[in-house]
């Protein structure tokens, strides 16, 4: 089978619009989480978020066309955009119909819905917009990128919650692997700061409470820690063929070494206590990789900064590598960038492989006490050198979605 590679990478987050400026603002411990501004949250219980800040749609989208696009989209097109950019990809030498897009999202175009359901109920069925339904289906930020390159080769979206774009990169490398095609563009987009999600994750007690101090609310890790909190934006990676990104002379960002899979079949929202889906998805990685417990040096942990989910990732993580973690590295990025939700784990991908490339390991924000059940070496409020080769990055999804890739230095 082909190796998978990645050569390029764009993003959108409310800690940076590219891969660069996302990577020194973690290495620098700042904080993406603000007070919400794209609506007034005064009669919601959750008032911040991890807005996406300075995003310009113009470069993509003229005036008219952006009240086309919901944010989900618009953020999809630009982190792709960079992505090729950043990959120096020929796309008009390109043979078309062996590269395609598989984007993740777990919602879509949720502010669109909300619009339209308020303009159904106040004004009639008459003047919903024909333009409501290409606005907010979930894939049609795979389908508009792929538009927008000319890629004809395979092209879909995977919706698995938090686990989504982990589930996109697989299926992307998958179909490399197979010899469907020698270029993908992988990764997720969300639009998750809107009215229903907040007032949502807010009713069932996901979300932390801390409006009071919002850069110190998401906590991975640390004792008192009390739930998430809700991010935005895109995380795209161009992947390759070996053969075909050394046919080109592409710069080689990162190998794509193994993938892993697995469901809880437990329940919809909270996870085994025994960890057993992660573990199962992770052995299955490591198979697949061909490597050990002993060869993975750093993992990106799902670790979203809730008490249920952190202690169940690292007791899995901990069983499957039979306590001997004493060489790995472990961190969560959410308590900076937010929980992008669909979009989480391309966006952990490139932080993975930034990490790779820095041979670093960003430290995990706001852990003022580390949870004494936690195991593992949790890299804390502040970076370190750290050699390593390979590297996981692990996600998680209501309803029992479990995803790990391994990413390996080129």
């Amino acid at each position: 089978m082909e190796e998978v590679v990645v050569t390029g990478m764009g993003c959108v987050s409310a800690l940076g619009n590219t891969p660069e400026i996302l990577w020194e603002n973690l290495l620098a411990g700042k904080s993406g989480v603000t007070t919400i501004t794209h609506f007034d949250t005064s009669a919601y219980e959750v008032h911040f978020a991890a807005e996406v800040k300075e995003f310009d749609a113009s470069p993509y989208f003229n005036d008219r066309d952006q009240k086309r696009y919901s944010r989900n989209i618009q953020y999809a097109v630009s982190a792709a955009s960079d992505a090729v950019k950043n990959s120096g990809l020929n796309v008009d030498s390109l043979d078309k119909s062996r590269a395609g897009v598989i984007l993740a999202s777990g919602m879509g175009g949720m502010d669109v819905y909300y619009d339209t359901s308020a303009t159904l109920s106040n004004k009639g069925p008459r003047r919903v917009s024909p333009f409501f339904i290409p606005m907010a289906i979930t894939n049609m930020a795979a389908g508009e990128v792929s538009i927008r390159f000319g890629f004809m080769g395979p092209n879909f979206t995977t919706t698995s919650a938090c686990a989504s774009s982990n589930h996109a990169l697989i299926a992307a490398a998958d179909q490399i692997r197979l010899g469907r095609a020698d270029v993908m563009l992988a990764g997720g987009s969300e639009e998750s700061v809107s009215y229903v999600s907040l007032s949502g994750f807010a009713n069932m007690h996901a979300l932390s409470r801390r409006n009071d101090a919002p850069q110190e609310a998401s906590r991975p890790f640390d004792k008192a820690r009390d739930g998430f909190v809700i991010g935005e934006g895109a995380a795209i990676m161009v992947l390759e063929s070996r053969s075909h990104a050394e046919k080109r002379g592409a710069k080689i960002l990162a190998t794509i070494k193994g993938v892993g899979m697995s469901a809880d079949a437990y329940h919809i929202s909270a996870p085994r206590n025994d960890g057993e889906g992660v573990k199962l998805a992770i052995e299955a990685a490591l198979k697949d990789a061909q490597l050990t417990p002993a060869d993975i040096g750093y993992v990106n942990t799902h670790g979203t900064s809730t008490p249920l989910g952190d202690i169940a990732e690292c007791n899995a993580i901990y069983q499957v590598f039979g306590g001997n973690v004493s060489h790995l590295k472990v961190n969560s990025s959410k308590g900076m960038v937010g929980h992008m939700l669909g979009a989480a784990s391309a966006i952990e991908g490139i932080i993975s492989i930034k990490s790779l490339e820095a041979q670093k390991v960003h430290g995990s924000v706001n852990i003022t006490e580390k949870d004494p059940e936690i195991l593992l070496d949790v890299c804390e409020n502040g970076s370190v050198d750290h050699k390593f080769d390979y590297a996981m990055s692990n996600s998680f999804g209501f309803g029992g979605h479990n995803s790990v890739v391994i990413f390996g230095r080129p």
